[in-house]
């Protein structure tokens, strides 16, 4: 069934491309409430989760802000539930509800995200894996000069024994706002490999911009992310842990990142 599976993924790697070039909606900003690489698990049918991200910058941006009332980065805080819901065995609903920032001893809620995710059926056994996440929110002025933005995320990977390989073409543009440009394009990549069972993974996850519509490249010149990471069972939890270090032009030097799993369902 593998020869049936590769035409699939050309083709959709093909559509997603087609796509990128066509948009002529704007850049957003990383949407630093979530620092994911996205694979093929899904909930099941029927079933409810939750994720809490939890984002905090180290060492990040303390003057020089994008426009006027824009948030800096350092010492900021971004909690996120998301919650999630498998609608069919091949597609999950999540919401990012409420996008919550933590700075200066209060939070405040910044905003709320919905998305769909799809992940197409294989034959067992098979390892390779794709699929398709869509997003769209609405933020506040000071995380975002634009408020509706929304995110295309090509999903692509494979499983080989007790290795995890995964990569993201993340297409971001702006619905609506005053300062609409050309979409942004960012390859998100995850190496991960099991460690004494099958409930403890460690590897790492690259961001790296690669630029707009307009322009692609240099890499020197955009935002690049390198995280290790671990994630780890729990029981009925699961905990993903991360420690991230910037380099070309990024917004952000040293962050860490967590994801916790709670088991809702």
């Amino acid at each position: 069934m593998r020869h049936k599976l590769r035409p699939r993924l050309v083709r959709a790697a093909g559509l997603a491309a087609l796509f990128a070039l066509s948009l002529s909606a704007s850049t957003a900003r990383a949407a630093d409430e979530e620092i994911q690489v996205y694979i093929d698990d899904l909930l099941a049918k029927g079933a409810f989760g939750l994720d809490v991200h939890v984002n905090d910058v180290l060492k990040g941006r303390l003057a020089n802000v994008d426009y006027v009332g824009q948030q800096t980065s350092q010492d900021r805080v971004r909690v996120t539930p998301e919650w999630a819901y498998g609608l069919t065995p091949n597609i999950e609903l999540g919401a990012y509800l409420p996008l919550m920032t933590f700075a200066d001893g209060h939070g405040e809620i910044g905003g709320a995200k919905g998305r769909i995710k799809f992940i197409a059926p294989r034959p067992e056994g098979d390892g390779v894996f794709w699929g398709v996440n869509f997003e769209l929110g609405r933020v506040r002025k000071d995380i975002d000069i634009n408020p509706w933005n929304a995110e295309l995320k090509g999903i692509l990977g494979l499983h080989k024994g007790p290795w995890t390989l995964a990569e993201n073409l993340n297409i971001d543009w702006a619905v609506s706002g005053p300062e609409r440009g050309p979409a942004s394009y960012q390859l998100a990549t995850m190496v991960t490999r099991k460690i004494g069972g099958d409930d403890f993974d460690v590897g790492f996850e690259s961001y790296n911009t690669i630029g707009d519509a307009k322009r692609l490249g240099p890499l020197s010149v955009n935002d690049q992310q390198l995280f290790l990471i671990m994630d780890k069972g729990l029981g009925k939890w699961d905990l993903n842990l991360g420690v991230g270090w910037g380099y070309g032009r990024p917004e952000d030097h040293l962050i860490l990142k967590a994801i916790i799993g709670v088991p809702i369902g």
